[in-house]
């Protein structure tokens, strides 16, 4: 069984994994308003991932026979000003995230929890590629502010057709 304090951590990281859920939703409605499909798909996928990633996490504890504690989530900011806000807002989400699973590493390490550590791994390259995405689009998203069938082609040439990673951990349900 995973120590005590990383089972919480993971739990609240449940929530965090659940609140960018939401909040990629909210994206995806704020893009789907401005009538740009692209975006619009993107956030939505984006969302699903995010679900996936606390499914992940929930299936970990079940595996490990820890308790599973399904928290409350804020609600995400549903207004935005421009289509760059909801890309620099997820950017920063994605570096929040990171830290969050470094944290979690951490206290993996420290309670000399290694079958923790080692499923935390893909988390990890995950959100190498998650913030290298979110950083890119956002570039394009600003050099094409006036222009959003640029950032329209941009996604649909440049984002994959959601291939499943076969290392990624096993979600609940799944």
């Amino acid at each position: 069984m995973p120590a005590p304090r990383f089972v919480d951590q993971l739990n609240a990281q449940i929530g965090h994994e659940l609140a960018a859920h939401q909040q990629y939703l909210a994206c995806a409605v704020h893009y789907d308003a401005e009538t740009m499909p692209q975006m619009a798909a993107f956030f939505y996928a984006q969302a699903l991932e995010e679900r996936d990633h606390a499914m992940m996490m929930m299936q970990y504890l079940l595996d490990t026979d820890a308790s599973v504690v399904i928290p409350g989530v804020p609600a995400p900011q549903c207004s935005f000003d421009d289509v760059v806000g909801p890309v620099a807002l997820a950017l920063e989400q994605e570096r929040q995230v990171a830290e969050q699973i470094y944290d979690l590493v951490r206290t993996a390490r420290e309670e000399q929890d290694f079958a923790s550590e080692q499923f935390l791994q893909w988390f990890i390259k995950e959100q190498v590629e998650e913030i290298a995405t979110m950083s890119d689009l956002l570039a394009v998203v600003r050099r094409n502010l006036d222009d959003v069938e640029d950032i329209e082609e941009y996604v649909a040439r440049e984002q994959d057709a959601g291939i499943d990673d076969p290392t990624a951990p096993r979600a609940a349900g799944s």
